[in-house]
Parts: C-alpha cells; sequence; structure tokens
C-alpha cells in the first residue's frame, strides 16, 4: 500500500483524486474526466479537445423507431455526491434524474455515474446504474449502444495493443483528413495516401479491423514511448454486455481511443437493440471498468507496459467480483452464487454412447427460447467453457432467475436446459450430468465446414495489395483485411462457386462469403449462385433426406435453396430476408447464427449426380450476404438402421 492515502478536492466546477500515483480531474456536475495526470505528464487525454470530448459515458437513444441509430448523448450528471471518503477510497457520484417533462430531450433513464480511487492503485474504477421506472409518464425508448470513451493526447499515444500478436504503431488522427487519406467504401475506412508517418503509406486504417469478442475483450489500450506509459481499459468480467461470449465490440482505434463497449449491434444489427417499454421497469449495473495506467524506465522497452498489463488484466479477473463498490446495486462475492454440472452430447450417428462435451460454451442469461442468449440485451449473462470431459462451473453469479444454454463445438444446434433456474446468494447448485441431442434425423452422407459458428475454416483470401493493414499479413485473423468481399469477383470472374463433394476441399474451395459480384465497369451487383455436386449410389425412394444450413453471419440477405432445379420458382426453401449484422463490412468472421433444417423428398433427388443450388438473390450493395458455418446432408433414419 502506498502512504499516501487518497485525497478528495471539490470545487464549483470541478472535483481532483489524488493518490499520489495519479491524479483525476472530472467536471462538476458533468462527471467527465478531464484530466489524468500521471507519471509526470499533466494530462493523458486530449488537452486539443474540449473538456467534454476527452472522457465520458455516452449512449444512443431513440424513441422506438426502427434501426439502430439515434441521438447521441454524452452523458452528463447534473448533481454531484461524495458517497465514500477515506484514506483508502474514494468514491463520487454524478447522477441525471429524468422526469416526463424531458420526454423527447433526453432518454428516459436515471443515471448513476460512479467513479473509484484505491489508495496504492495506479488507476481508477468507473461504473454506471441506469434505471428505467414502472411509473407515470415513463416512456418507451430503445437503446443501441452505451460505453466509456477516453480520447488520449495524440503527440504522446502512437502505439496501440490488444493481443499478443496485435500491436501496432498507429495513424495520426490527422491521417483521416481529406488531404492524407482516401475514404473507401465507407467512411470508417480509409486508405492512407500521404500519412504523416511515410511507413504506414498505403495502409487501410478501419476500427472494425480491432473488434474483439466478449471472451477476449479484457485489456487493450495504448503506449507512449517518451516517457514510457501506458493507458489501459481493463474490464473484467462480461457479465454486463450484452450478447454472450462471442459477440464482437470495438476496442482501441485511431483517436488515439479507447472503448469500453457495454451495448452495441456491431456484428449484430438491431436483433441486439434494447428495446423497453412505457413503464418497465429496469435496472443495470455497466462495469467497474478499470482504466490502469503504467509507466517504464527510460531506455527499456517500452512493448514490457503491454505485458504488465496483461499481467494487471489477471489480477482484476480474479478479483471479480469486487469487493469496493459501495452501490447496494453492485453484489460482492457472498451475495452471488454458483452452478456446476457436466454436459454430454447423445448422437447415435457418431457414437452409440454418450460423448463428451468438449470446449463447449456453456451459461446463464435471461429466461427465454433456445439460442435467446445471442439476441438478449436487458440482462446479465455468465458463460465460461468445459473442460475436456464436459465438466463445467459458473461462479459469481448474480441472484436472479435464468435460462442455462450452451453449444458444444463440433455439433449443430443450440443446447438449452429445459428447468427455470433461480440463483440465490450463497447456493451452490450441481446440475449432475446433462445431456445434449443436436439436430440430426438421419446419418451425414455428406458435411462441409466444421459447425463452430464461425467461417474461419473456409477461404480467405489474401487482400487486394493496393489495400493492405501490415498487422494481417501471415496472421491467422487474415480474414480482418479491408476488402475481401471484391475478391470473389476476381477469384470468379464467369462462373460461381461450384463445390463437388468428395473431390473439392472446404479449406480451399469454399469461399468465407458468399457475396455479391459487382458488374464490369459499373456499380451494380450480381446476384450469386453457388453450387454443391454429389453423387449418390442409390436413392432411399421412402424416406425424406435433411439439408441442415448453418450461417455464421446474414447481412440483409436471403438463403435460397433449389434441388437439382436451377430455375424453379418458388425455391424448395427460402429463409426470407434475414440478418443485419453487417460482418461482411467490418472484417468479422461470424456474426449472429442462423440454423436451418431442410426437408428433401426422395423424389428431388436421383442416382448419380445430384446439385443443391444455394442463392442469395439480394443484390443492392457488396455487402449484402452469407458467411456459411456448416452444411451437412442426412440420409433418413431408417436408411441408417435397415
Amino acid at each position: 500500500m502506498s502512504p499516501i492515502g487518497v485525497r478528495l478536492q471539490v470545487q464549483d466546477k470541478h472535483v481532483m483524486i489524488d493518490n499520489g500515483i495519479l491524479q483525476i480531474k472530472l467536471s462538476n456536475p458533468e462527471g467527465i474526466v478531464t484530466e489524468i495526470s500521471y507519471n509526470g505528464i499533466d494530462n493523458l487525454l486530449e488537452v486539443l479537445n474540449e473538456e467534454v470530448n476527452r472522457g465520458y459515458w455516452d449512449l444512443v437513444w431513440n424513441e422506438g423507431t426502427p434501426g439502430t441509430t439515434g441521438t447521441f448523448d454524452v452523458i452528463k450528471g447534473t448533481e454531484f455526491s461524495v458517497i465514500v471518503e477515506n484514506e483508502d477510497q474514494v468514491e463520487v457520484s454524478f447522477t441525471r434524474t429524468w422526469d416526463p417533462s424531458l420526454k423527447g430531450k433526453a432518454v428516459p433513464l436515471n443515471i448513476d455515474k460512479r467513479f473509484i480511487v484505491l489508495r496504492g492503485c495506479s488507476g481508477f474504477y468507473s461504473y454506471g446504474i441506469y434505471e428505467h421506472l414502472d411509473q407515470e409518464g415513463w416512456t418507451a425508448f430503445n437503446m443501441p449502444e452505451t460505453r466509456i470513451a477516453f480520447k488520449l493526447r495524440k503527440d504522446l499515444f502512437h502505439y496501440m495493443a490488444m493481443a499478443d500478436n496485435r500491436k501496432r504503431i498507429m495513424p495520426m488522427p490527422d491521417d483521416r483528413l481529406p488531404n492524407r487519406c482516401q475514404v473507401l467504401a465507407y467512411p470508417e475506412a480509409v486508405l492512407l495516401t500521404n500519412p504523416i508517418n511515410p511507413d504506414l503509406k498505403g495502409e487501410v486504417d478501419d476500427k472494425y479491423e480491432y473488434s474483439k469478442e466478449n471472451k477476449d475483450n479484457k485489456v487493450h489500450g495504448w503506449i507512449c514511448s517518451n516517457p514510457p506509459t501506458g493507458f489501459w481499459q481493463i474490464t473484467p468480467s462480461s457479465e454486463f454486455r450484452t450478447g454472450g461470449p462471442i459477440k464482437q465490440n470495438l476496442t482501441s482505434h485511431v483517436g488515439p481511443t479507447a472503448l469500453a463497449m457495454f451495448v452495441s449491434a456491431h456484428y449484430s444489427g438491431e436483433d441486439l437493440v434494447p428495446k423497453f417499454g412505457d413503464r418497465e421497469a429496469w435496472k443495470k449495473v455497466f462495469g467497474p471498468v478499470f482504466i490502469y495506467v503504467n509507466s517504464a524506465m527510460m531506455g527499456e522497452d517500452p512493448l514490457t507496459l503491454w505485458e504488465d498489463a496483461e499481467a494487471q488484466m489477471m489480477i482484476e479477473v480474479q478479483s471479480w467480483p469486487y469487493s469496493f463498490p459501495a452501490s447496494e446495486d453492485f453484489p460482492y462475492s457472498d451475495q452471488r452464487g454458483s452452478i456446476s454440472g457436466r454436459l454430454l452430447v447423445q448422437d447415435e450417428y457418431i457414437d452409440g454412447d454418450y460423448i463428451a462435451a468438449d470446449s463447449a460454451r456453456i451459461g446463464l442469461a435471461l429466461p427465454g427460447e433456445v439460442g435467446s442468449w445471442q439476441r438478449e440485451s436487458k440482462g446479465y449473462q455468465f458463460w465460461t467453457q468445459t473442460d475436456e470431459d464436459g465438466n463445467f462451473s459458473i461462479n459469481e453469479v448474480r441472484a436472479g432467475d435464468y435460462n442455462l444454454y450452451g453449444w458444444v463445438p463440433g455439433f449443430v444446434g443450440d443446447y438449452k436446459y429445459d428447468v427455470d433456474i433461480t440463483i440465490t446468494p450463497g447456493c451452490d447448485i450441481d446440475l449432475g450430468d446433462l445431456v445434449y441431442e443436436p439436430p440430426r434425423d438421419g446419418p451425414t452422407m455428406w458435411e462441409i465446414g466444421i459447425p463452430d459458428r464461425s467461417a474461419l475454416e473456409f477461404y480467405v483470401p489474401d487482400p487486394n495489395p493496393k489495400y493492405i493493414n501490415k498487422l494481417y499479413v501471415n496472421h491467422p485473423d487474415k480474414f480482418r483485411q479491408y476488402g475481401l468481399w471484391e475478391r470473389y469477383a476476381e477469384l470468379y470472374p464467369n462462373e460461381d462457386l461450384v463445390y463437388r463433394v468428395g473431390v473439392s476441399n472446404y479449406k480451399n474451395d469454399w469461399f468465407f462469403a458468399q457475396v455479391n459480384r459487382k458488374k464490369d465497369g459499373s456499380n451494380a451487383y450480381l446476384a450469386t449462385t453457388w453450387q454443391i455436386i454429389f453423387n449418390l449410389d442409390n436413392v432411399d425412394q421412402t424416406g425424406t433426406y435433411t439439408l441442415r444450413v448453418a450461417l455464421a453471419s446474414a447481412n440483409v440477405a436471403e438463403l435460397q435453396v433449389r434441388i437439382n432445379d436451377a430455375t424453379v420458382n418458388p425455391p424448395h426453401f427460402t429463409s426470407g430476408l434475414i440478418g443485419k449484422d453487417n460482418t461482411i463490412a467490418r472484417h468479422g468472421i461470424h456474426g449472429l447464427y442462423w440454423l436451418y433444417s431442410i426437408d428433401v423428398p426422395s423424389n428431388q433427388l436421383v442416382e448419380g449426380d445430384n446439385t443443391i443450388f444455394l442463392t442469395q438473390p439480394r443484390n443492392q450493395s457488396p455487402f449484402q450476404g452469407l458467411l456459411y458455418d456448416y452444411i451437412r446432408l442426412e440420409g433418413p433414419s431408417d436408411f441408417y438402421h435397415s
């Protein structure tokens, strides 16, 4: 512990908190972080920005209109109060209350933003409590986004890190000005034509190239080399984030900016926008998250700051739930419960015995339908991964009512335990052995891909050399390169993809995204139809075959399936218009998961070669398309048992 205690100084316009390691300054009563002084630097935040645009909570809201847009609101408190003040801890609160007279002018929420500084701690914590009341006049609204943003000094912070294999020197914000770049297919993506750092000329900058899945999104931030200083955003738990463990969110990007994302529609679309009704009672705590600052000696490798930030992240994760937040809305460990069990898989077409659900994702979320967790946006979620024997334990769960959900790599579909679960303080529930029976009607005739909710195993092309991010050259995440959708038409200039079962290899011959083909010399796009050709030695004329198609993403798209007749109308199956997750444009390898089971009557099949035609007919933009996860044709069950 530092011998220096935490000191609080309240002024008319500002609140200062100092623990001898760092000092933070917040506007009073708005609660905007205007200064962070550390390591001899008077302010880590961008001094060229107005105070309101340095370190702030924000949200996007509307009065219930469809879509993912709305009014952008930097959340400013109207009242300040001191919650805890002693030598070991200072916790302050900036609140904003709503009443019906504010209808249309402000989001109908009571918001309490909290900031905590501890003795001897190289950083500070922040969390927020949002509440919508069951009272007259509390109107309906949607909230597509809420987060914390920090804008750092561009003259100091030039190096960004978010994983051991995802760190680099970054462009300057001025490199995104018109005389230094060319805007590409959408405003977030630019080609650096005249960057301040000439080494970056010819690279693409796009904040979506730095997204991470919630389960991995625990630490990211920036390094200043002189003096060696790090600024890190650490999120020790994902319980308050929406969309589950593989939902992708923004992290850090050119600004230099560091974000703590809580609610967003990225890689999911409107499906994941929280929508509240009139007088709908709701309260949620977002955070706490930890803003960590560190330093090194002059002459030391500044990258040691990243290694230290990773070590600090592990300390924060192991300290969760924190024992110091003073709000009664944040439950401590002794107010939470745990649950455990073992998940097994039963699929007689693979094994007559139960199969351990190795590496399955399993979690608690609000009660709902099978798979509803990926679109759930109002409650808390608690996830873990099973061991090789299928054992799992979910600890530190907030009290409440939940369903248990999961999915198993290697098997299609979603698991849901069919009994509601009530977590109470101190409970330790052992569910014993649970059995997941994945969708299956008959033996596998053939399959394409791996059922893992991702298109990663398919062919991801090299980027166009004109549009490259050097970070992702020879990188396992090569799908994060800009413009890969355009590579399809270059690989298939005249005819669409044809995949022959038993001859083709999905790693090389199945393009990762079914996208539209741009017409030569125009801005128009052509719909695409892919073919799967397979041979049947004989057809069981008495049974029905089943085609299972799992999609890893859909964006304003439609999946049409035709069997042995490319022109039949209507098609044998259509999904209708689905998805708005925009994964293709945002360099993701998955968005929301979709699973279709399509009956194929035997009279549609022939002995010898058969062809399945997969058409995506929506062709207004290059970003309408599908990412496949896995495709399987199953024979009739009696075909297997005969």
